[in-house]
């Protein structure tokens, strides 16, 4: 038991979710009230996608023993803020068991499996790389706003990697939680007690509701989240078989979106925060961060709106800090592996740089597209090469 008691792991877990609802939460209030929820069946999503994320990050990291971690789907909720207007919550329901039901069956096929073989892992790393590279620039934007406690936090940062290097992500929040009571930046006013309950909504299948969300829903979420996701476990040396996870990752969404979860995906920027050596030194271990991020994923579904306004009592600038500075060392590390070999370099700083530029086009991020220009790149470049190659000889 003393080994699931490791501070690092703890805190990497709780990191992760204080940064994925303060974040994106708000988001999916947005898409609720978009469908016409009430507040009951706004409580009911929140409960849906808490349950939904953390039974499904406890369970495939303990059953691979790699930090496998779970998220909705951020991008999928943006897109359901404008697209749900007029459609009861009832063809909301059966537009995101459609997309679930697409998302098993990509899975099951086993498609995703057969496409990763086509990805060089540079163009993986250099994907995720672009994909959080606006976190660690926004820790450093922060400084205009709130330069005490930004400051203390990267101090804090810098000299606990050395001293405390398993504890350095733990201490730092817990800095910038001190500075910012000190500068009455914490506001707890607005926290209240309430539990979240689920409510069932049955679906109705419209082919208007199919067409125009599900089918949308499914292509953002596995070309904005779930291919990032795929190069996070990539880009940090984990090399599970990925169909599989995909598949359950469409199953849970089955069993809960009459519930409100819309959309669960594997998490990129979260799921890094726990595959970092601040995890954990030991690489092999690092699952248990992301078991705990579930366990506190199921604690904020059951308690539902309680958790989400402690949240709000953070200032934004300390949970930029925070998501930033876990995220250091693996930007570093995914760069290093980008552009290690000479020749694929063009390839990857074109994924790199077309990803970080946050473009979107048809509704799709930018990773995806930062993904397809540098295999675009990546193979011309090797059929040039190939054809010089015959030429000589």
């Amino acid at each position: 038991m003393r080994d699931w008691f490791v501070a690092s792991r703890v805190s990497a877990g709780f990191i992760v979710v204080l940064v994925g609802y303060t974040s994106s939460a708000v988001i999916v209030f947005q898409a609720a009230a978009a469908a016409g929820a009430s507040e009951q069946q706004i409580s009911s999503w929140l409960w849906a996608l808490g349950v939904g994320m953390g039974l499904s990050s406890i369970g495939l990291s303990w059953y691979s023993k790699k930090p496998i971690l779970t998220a909705w789907s951020t991008p999928g909720a943006a897109l359901l803020v404008t697209s749900l207007q007029g459609l009861s919550i009832n063809e909301a329901i059966g537009a995101f068991l459609f997309s679930s039901l697409l998302i098993t069956l990509s899975g099951l096929s086993g498609f995703i499996d057969k496409l990763i073989r086509w990805i060089p892992q540079s163009l993986a790393s250099a994907m995720l790389a672009g994909v959080l590279l606006q976190f660690s620039l926004q820790l450093f934007s922060a400084l205009e706003s709130q330069l005490i406690l930004v400051v203390a936090m990267i101090a804090c940062y810098l000299i606990g990697r050395h001293i405390a290097p398993r504890y350095v992500m733990l201490l730092t929040l817990l800095v910038g939680c001190g500075v910012a009571y000190q500068l009455g930046l914490l506001d707890l006013s607005s926290v209240s007690f309430q539990l979240a309950k689920p409510e069932w909504v049955s679906p109705d299948f419209s082919w208007q509701a199919l067409i125009g969300v599900g089918l949308p829903l499914f292509v953002v979420t596995m070309a904005s989240q779930n291919m990032p996701g795929i190069a996070a476990l990539h880009g940090n040396g984990y090399r599970p078989a990925i169909s599989p996870i995909i598949a359950w990752t469409g199953v849970t969404g089955l069993v809960l979106a009459p519930f409100g979860g819309f959309a669960f995906n594997l998490s990129a920027i979260t799921a890094s925060i726990c595959m970092g050596k601040e995890a954990d030194s030991d690489p092999s271990k690092r699952y248990l961060a992301s078991i705990w991020a579930g366990i506190f994923y199921i604690a904020i579904g059951l308690l539902g709106a309680t958790v989400v306004s402690l949240f709000a009592a953070f200032p934004q600038e300390l949970v930029t800090a925070v998501a930033g500075l876990a995220l250091l060392s693996t930007i570093a590390n995914s760069l290093a592996g980008a552009l290690a070999d000479a020749e694929g370099r063009e390839a990857a700083i074109c994924t790199f740089l077309l990803t970080a530029s946050s473009v979107s086009f048809f509704g799709i991020g930018s990773a995806f597209w930062g993904l397809s220009l540098g295999m675009l790149v990546h193979y011309f470049t090797q059929a040039v090469s190939k054809k010089k190659q015959l030429m000589k000889t």
